[in-house]
């Protein structure tokens, strides 16, 4: 593994159910516009975050990696 997962098992699956949402919220209510499209790269990308359980943006915070028991 090149990485060390640094969110939690509840922050995936909240990142999970939040991305899903939005890309749903995207193609009901916004579609064809550029904040939908927007929208859905966003939520696309919490997405993929929830499933690797790594988040670029939280390790160039500082964030430190997740210790498993």
């Amino acid at each position: 593994m090149f990485y060390r997962k640094n969110i939690y098992a509840w922050e995936q699956v909240l990142r999970l159910i939040v991305g899903a949402m939005m890309i749903g919220i995207a193609v009901w209510a916004l579609p064809g516009s550029w904040i939908g499209y927007g929208l859905m790269i966003a939520g696309a990308g919490l997405m993929v975050t929830g499933v690797f359980g790594y988040c670029p943006a939280c390790a160039m915070v500082g964030r430190k990696p997740v210790s498993r028991p």
